[in-house]
């Protein structure tokens, strides 16, 4: 089979430090890392106070991960808002809703239902504010630079999640899950603030007015070509599948399932460390299909009830296949104009978000009738026989921007 596609010899990656140096994408980075260890508290705070309050395990649940569903809302109706002439103005504005919003939630004694209507809020308006950041990326690094950021930000963010929950445990020894919500408002806080002083407004975007319109009209040209459409494709489905066969981890195996799990995360942040920092942009074009298929082939083994030491090394390495977001990433971008960058990668960023509890939900519903193991092993499959089947469409996709004749 060919590659999936063949160009000309890229120079070396840009380092993390170098990236760093650049005053903006600091502010913009420092933001980011605070705003996820907020969210990562916040939902903590939520779940463990849902918790206490009904007992339920369903809402518990929901109550730390539903808001990836009300990123799809995002992605459907205003994410051209991340397009507008003033995107510094636009996070900015965002932040201060999420800052508000999470300040809220610490209110004693505020009902359950009123929580929930937060929680919901706040995943939409996150969607808005993530498809905003990654446009503003994408104008603050230059083109070379933007796979290792994107790497830089994946790595923070798995790390900052895992210390969040942490921290949150121990914090949660001291505090009441209202002091959880005023700690993560002061941290939201200082994303506010980091990207206000860092980041500065770029006027290469031509005045636009967002809305509905603007929206619908931009996802239909993304998705009526079939390279843009093969890409989201390959960036939503095959990873939900996985993360859904991570869901089940505590069935299969509920000794260790935190072993499981964190040979995942350990898996994932060697990838994207690798794939972003130490190989080229035509290096990451030629691993790119051989890491979609480590992300799901590791999984099969489970249909013969592997060891735990296999189970974990088998995790392991499809972790390490989660990088191949980083170069379809990269190809999703030279296929954007640059009016709609900061849209596009919205989508793709929500959708991700999306499939993953889509892909949980459907591990869950099929293990009701089929073992944990088998259901992995399905799973996997899946994951594996979309990747190979929607190779070639990948494989087409050349840097036409999206509106003209190609792909």
């Amino acid at each position: 089979m060919p590659s999936d596609t063949p160009s000309p010899t890229a120079p070396s990656p840009i380092g993390y430090r170098a990236l760093l140096r650049n005053r903006e994408f600091a502010g913009l980075y420092a933001g980011f890392t605070l705003t996820v260890a907020a969210s990562t508290l916040s939902g903590f705070a939520l779940g463990t106070l849902v918790d206490r309050r009904t007992g339920s395990p369903f809402l518990t649940a929901v109550s730390m991960y539903g808001a990836t569903f009300a990123t799809v809302l995002g992605a459907l109706t205003l994410m051209s808002v991340a397009d507008g002439d003033r995107p510094r103005r636009t996070l900015v504005t965002l932040q201060c809703v999420s800052l508000a919003g999470v300040a809220a939630q610490a209110v004693p004694g505020l009902p359950l239902a009123a929580r929930f209507g937060l929680l919901l809020v706040l995943g939409f308006f996150q969607s808005l504010a993530t498809g905003t950041r990654m446009g503003l990326l994408a104008e603050v690094v230059p083109a070379s630079a933007y796979v290792p950021a994107r790497s830089l930000m994946n790595i923070t963010a798995g790390g900052t999640a895992v210390l969040g929950f942490a921290l949150g445990a121990v914090l949660l020894r001291y505090l009441s899950p209202q002091g959880l919500f005023v700690t993560a408002a002061v941290l939201t806080a200082a994303g506010l603030v980091a990207v206000a002083t860092t980041v500065r407004e770029h006027s290469v975007r031509p005045p636009r007015r967002p809305g509905l319109r603007e929206t619908w009209t931009a996802n239909t040209a993304l998705l009526s070509r079939s390279g843009p459409r093969a890409l989201l494709l390959n960036l939503w489905v095959p990873n939900g599948l996985i993360v859904g066969c991570e869901a089940l981890f505590i069935s299969y195996a509920p000794d260790h399932a935190g072993v499981l799990l964190a040979a995942g995360s350990a898996g994932m942040l060697l990838g994207d460390l690798t794939v972003g920092r130490l190989l080229t942009a035509e290096w990451r074009r030629r691993c790119a299909f051989a890491l979609r298929l480590l992300l799901a082939a590791p999984y099969l083994l489970f249909a013969l009830h592997p060891s735990l030491p296999v189970a974990t090394a088998a995790v392991f390495v499809s972790g390490a296949g989660f990088a191949a977001t980083l170069p379809l990433q990269e190809r999703l971008l030279a296929l954007t104009p640059d009016p709609i960058r900061g849209q596009v990668q919205g989508v793709e960023s929500a959708g991700r978000m999306t499939w993953q509890g889509i892909g949980a939900a459907l591990a869950g519903g099929i293990a009701q009738y089929l073992t944990p193991g088998t259901t992995i092993t399905v799973l996997a499959a899946v994951s594996l026989t979309l990747t190979v089947l929607s190779r070639p469409f990948v494989a087409r996709t050349r840097t036409v921007r999206l509106g003209k004749t190609g792909t």
